[in-house]
């Protein structure tokens, strides 16, 4: 991106010493900024800069080129459009667009060349987890690293969530994983990849029902692709900045309230304002979510193992109040901040939640697979109105499917929506 934009205002430099520089000039604002901004705009939609874009040096060149093209007729529509380029020389900005090019090509061969030098065009790092299966030929392959699942202590185990988040941090710096592991342990290796958000891949002998979603090599190796990471880095960016967006301005604003519902939480009870809990995040990896303190302490069930009912005696005066309200969830935007969870995502749930008599993951194999993108503080199910506790495990499945959906079919539209849609529940009858 830096070299891209360098690379525009370089060429409308170049063409000021063509054609005076007022010509380049719209209603006094410079051309050359006006392009570089719809530029990334065009181009990070296209994918120029995702990983399999760069690895092909013709689309490295052809994508942003197109979107510099596409910028300079759309800059140039405007100007038209609203006659504030009349004063605007055609050649100098046919020159500025022609360095543009030249200098953006150039800079992506050079930067193609050192990268190819340095890592050999290897630009992904890849990890091999070996549990009992084949040990293919991967010598040579510097970007690969090799373990041993039971050295390490790994067992694809999806009814033990502390497992769940060793492996997810194990193969959290990893851009593709590989389990080369026996028969019976492919099914588990393969549920438990579906939730992790990275490639994943099944080193296997011969064809596997473990819902492939393509085929990959290692060594000569064939692999099936269980698992893909489910938004683009121009979705990833879109979706983060989306985040802050919402966050840091909430937060600013609603301070005078969070300071306030502090100080009458102790007031009412003894005991921490922010109430801290395990939940489960991305990538099945667990942190600690954020919350106002509304139950008294020193209570069993803060596992939430125990829903809070009705009328429960746990829940303080205050607590009653921003429970129904949804305040006591207010302090999740630091969380937001810390890039722990989302404002739009799967809701996290505690390690002791249950549907009926069951926990949570005990319903259903696909309930891991919710936690392949960062948690939100609200979601699809809330704005569908499945909130509140889960006496029935039919509760969880209808918030399952929506998380799931959700999860399939990302998109920012969706996310606005659903938090514009979020406004509409923040009190509702199961708040309690």
């Amino acid at each position: 991106m830096v070299i891209d934009v360098t690379a525009i205002l370089l060429g409308f430099f170049v063409a000021q010493f063509i054609r005076n520089p007022q010509y380049l000039m719209a209603e006094g604002l410079n051309l050359s900024l006006v392009v570089a901004v719809t530029y990334l705009l065009l181009t990070t939609n296209q994918n120029s800069y995702a990983l399999e874009t760069i690895r092909n040096r013709f689309e490295a060149i052809r994508r942003p080129i197109a979107a510099l093209l596409l910028a300079a007729l759309l800059v140039i529509l405007y100007t038209f459009l609203t006659k504030s380029g009349v004063q605007v020389s055609r050649a100098g900005y046919i020159v500025a667009i022609l360095f543009s090019a030249v200098g953006m090509i150039a800079g992506r061969l050079i930067i193609d060349m050192a990268i190819g030098g340095a890592f050999k065009h290897r630009l992904t790092d890849e990890l091999l987890i070996i549990d009992g299966g084949i040990t293919p030929a991967v010598k040579g392959f510097e970007s690969l690293t090799v373990i041993d699942a039971k050295r390490e202590g790994l067992i694809p185990d999806v009814n033990n969530p502390a497992m769940l988040d060793r492996i997810a941090n194990t193969i959290r710096d990893f851009d593709r994983v590989i389990v080369s592991a026996s028969r019976d342990d492919q099914t588990r290796w393969s549920l438990v990849l579906k939730g992790t958000g990275v490639i994943g891949e099944i080193l296997l002998r011969e064809e596997n029902r473990l819902g492939a979603i393509g085929v990959g090599e290692l060594a000569g190796q064939d692999t099936i692709v269980v698992s893909r990471t489910p938004l683009s880095l121009n979705n990833r960016i879109k979706k983060r900045l989306f985040d802050l967006a919402v966050a840091v301005p909430l937060l600013i604003a609603l301070s005078p309230l969070l300071i306030l519902v502090a100080i009458l939480i102790k007031l009412d009870s003894p005991g921490p304002a922010i109430f801290k809990q395990p939940r489960v995040g991305q990538s099945n990896s667990m942190f600690q979510i954020w919350k106002f303190r509304s139950m008294r302490q020193n209570n069993e069930g803060m596992d939430g193992s125990q829903s809070t009912l009705r009328d429960d005696d746990r829940v303080t005066r205050i607590g009653r109040f921003i429970r129904a309200t949804s305040i006591d969830e207010l302090p999740q935007l630091i969380n937001v901040l810390r890039g722990e969870m989302s404002i739009v995502g799967p809701r996290p749930h505690a390690l002791g939640s249950r549907a009926g008599d069951q926990l949570f993951w005990h319903i259903s194999p696909q309930y891991w697979m919710r936690h392949t993108l960062r948690p939100g503080i609200t979601g699809l199910a809330q704005v569908r109105g499945f909130r509140g506790a889960t006496h029935r495990t039919e509760d969880l499945e209808h918030r399952l499917q929506a998380d799931l959906e959700y999860v399939n079919g990302w998109r920012l539209s969706r996310d606005i929506t659903i938090l514009l849609g979020t406004v509409r529940v923040l009190m509702h009858r199961d708040a309690y």
